[in-house]
């Protein structure tokens, strides 16, 4: 077994603005979009009532990778 890697990703992130985030992940048709809600908004000094497209975050998709 060589040193070369088995797999490598090809994400693309694509900020727009705020929280939302747009990413391309391999086999998906359409970008992901990330961005923020709830408890995880109010954190981070924003208001969650006042988001104009609450959505998952990216500590959501770690959590649901993980399967729990």
């Amino acid at each position: 077994m060589g040193n070369s890697p088995t797999y490598v990703s090809e994400v693309r992130i694509e900020r727009r603005g705020g929280p939302l985030r747009l990413a391309w992940l391999p086999a998906e048709k359409e970008p992901v979009q990330f961005g923020t809600h709830g408890a995880v908004a109010a954190h981070y000094g924003l208001d969650p009532n006042n988001l104009p497209d609450p959505h998952a975050t990216t500590l959501d998709y770690i959590v649901a990778s993980t399967g729990g």
